[in-house]
């Protein structure tokens, strides 16, 4: 238990679910953690949910930010811990996650791993590793992530560029560039409501994929290829979302 393990909550007028969440990181059973709370200015509650837990937080502040990652980066410059993880304001982890990610760091190299779990979504357990898919363009959600700071340090934060898949540029540099290992011992650890926003902005999405795929050097043929064949298959939830 002596790995030091940092939450980073990013929150918007979220408070809808927002004490639940705060809930689930400070009632973990393991007591090597800090809780560290961004806020982008929110006016609907969420700052006197935040002032509630304020004593028991190691950080928290309350400013406009250019977008989400940008709150993330600021974030993970002011955690102190090992391990940091990142969880949404709607979202929540289950008891007994940290000693999970704390057991599965024992003996590894914090400047060489990565630990992903499953996560749980309306009802579906999504698999949280899936090493026949990562150039296709595959990683778990992020609020089942869990990454050495040491990592962050050492190949770079969340690309402020890619307004929606900062994550997934992060993921694909750390595994196809840096080759970063994956831990991943299966079992969920947090549970998500929100489908996030690639799904709420898919074609965009599949144009930032395309973008940090090519710029890490995959071929454009199977770069394209894949992109592509992902535009037919959600071209009805496309056209969708051009015309709601």
């Amino acid at each position: 238990m002596s790995l030091k393990i940092s939450i980073i909550t990013v929150c918007y007028n979220g408070a809808e679910f927002f004490e639940e969440a705060i809930e689930s990181v400070l009632s973990q059973d393991y007591d090597n953690f800090e809780y560290i709370i961004i806020d982008g200015g929110s006016t609907d509650g969420s700052l006197d949910i935040i002032r509630k837990y304020e004593d028991r937080l190691a950080y928290w502040g309350s400013e406009a930010d250019h977008d989400l990652y940008d709150a993330i980066n600021k974030g993970i410059e002011s955690a102190s811990g090992d391990i940091i993880g990142i969880l949404k304001s709607d979202d929540y982890y289950f008891s007994g996650a940290f000693k999970k990610v704390a057991t599965a760091f024992e003996g590894k190299n914090l400047d060489q791993n990565i630990f992903w779990g499953d996560i749980m979504h309306g009802g579906e357990r999504i698999i949280g590793w899936r090493n026949w898919n990562v150039k296709r363009g595959a990683f778990a959600p992020h609020p089942v992530m869990f990454c050495p700071k040491r990592i962050y340090v050492q190949i770079g934060m969340y690309n402020l560029k890619y307004k929606i898949l900062a994550d997934y540029d992060f993921m694909y540099r750390a595994i196809n560039h840096y080759h970063v290992n994956p831990i991943y011992p299966t079992g969920s650890i947090a549970f998500s409501r929100s489908s996030g926003l690639a799904l709420q902005n898919i074609l965009q999405s599949l144009k930032e994929e395309l973008a940090v795929k090519l710029s890490y050097g995959q071929s454009r043929l199977i770069a394209y290829t894949v992109f592509w064949l992902k535009i037919i298959k959600n071209s009805p939830k496309i056209l969708r979302n051009l015309f709601s």
